[in-house]
């Protein structure tokens, strides 16, 4: 069943680092929406619509290092259509406003935390908690995403020496959810779990998506998770042919689109919003499928 797209905006507190985080959340509804500028970007949402009559799924997405959740605005509102809700937490100080804790520990730690803080003020917010299903969450992890939803779904990383003061390495605290229950990993980033063991309580179905030519991330780091898991048949795995490292974001206004700003650009020959066209069905098979 097709939806109108309702959407709000959460405002999620970290009592143990003292800030507060924004969620854009995009849910089913019954009224129809408008062309609304949400930061950069138009979508066709109605603004604190009523959820529409049901129960729901819930997904988060999160976003790589130093970006918005609001570059898989397109993914967040096909699945809102198709009887998700979708939140969008914007990781702090790993933003594209505030990246002051990029490459750091204190990151590593933060971002799974959100997700699962995230996921709580969805349960309890007003208007949203009934239409959940509370203990369906499906995460979605893009670049630096990808490590964060592997942390959330059990994995158990570790500082590489670059990540640490002291060149040394350390476990990295993170919490485990089980309300987690299928990871999509797009092009992820993985190094902080190759360490012997680090993903054998990861138990969910994962879709891995890695990019053929990929200008950041090695095969190395799809070749964590493919070994890392305990699970192989829980695993759908595959490379997108000619794909670049950001040819899994939405795809850019057309003032956006420039050398200049490179998460707008593909390898020569790849066609983004033809990808994008197959992606968004594949990614919502799947997580009907197991979550």
């Amino acid at each position: 069943m097709d939806y109108f797209v309702g959407y709000r905006r959460l405002e999620v507190t970290d009592a143990g680092l003292v800030l507060t985080f924004p969620v854009l959340v995009l849910y089913p509804s019954r009224t129809a929406g408008q062309a609304e500028t949400l930061s950069l970007y138009a979508l066709d949402v109605a603004r604190d619509a009523p959820v529409a009559p049901g129960t729901f799924p819930v997904v988060l997405i999160s976003h790589g290092t130093g970006s918005s959740g609001l570059v898989h605005r397109n993914l967040a509102h096909y699945l809102a259509r198709h009887g998700w809700v979708v939140g969008l937490p914007e990781h702090p100080f790993n933003n594209r406003d505030n990246d002051a804790w990029a490459g750091t520990p204190q990151n590593l730690a933060a971002r799974p935390r959100h997700l699962q803080l995230a996921i709580d003020a969805l349960s309890d917010a007003p208007g949203l908690a009934g239409a959940l299903r509370p203990d369906a969450v499906g995460l979605i992890g893009h670049s630096l995403g990808g490590y964060t939803a592997l942390a959330l779904a059990g994995g158990r990383p570790t500082a590489t020496p670059r990540d640490s003061p002291d060149w040394q390495q350390q476990p990295i605290p993170v919490p485990a959810d089980a309300r987690v229950k299928a990871l999509v990993l797009l092009a992820p980033a993985t190094p902080w779990f190759m360490a012997p063991g680090a993903l054998r309580h990861v138990r969910v179905p994962i879709l891995l998506l890695e990019a053929e030519k990929d200008e950041h991330l090695t095969r190395f780091h799809g070749e964590i998770v493919l070994n890392g898991v305990p699970d192989a048949g829980q695993l759908t795995h595959r490379v997108v042919a000619n794909a670049g490292h950001f040819s899994f974001l939405s795809p850019f206004p057309a003032a956006r689109v420039s050398p200049a700003f490179p998460p707008s650009q593909d390898p020569p020959g790849f066609d983004r919003m033809q990808f994008h066209a197959v992606l968004y069905p594949e990614i919502l098979a799947f997580l009907s499928r197991t979550v």
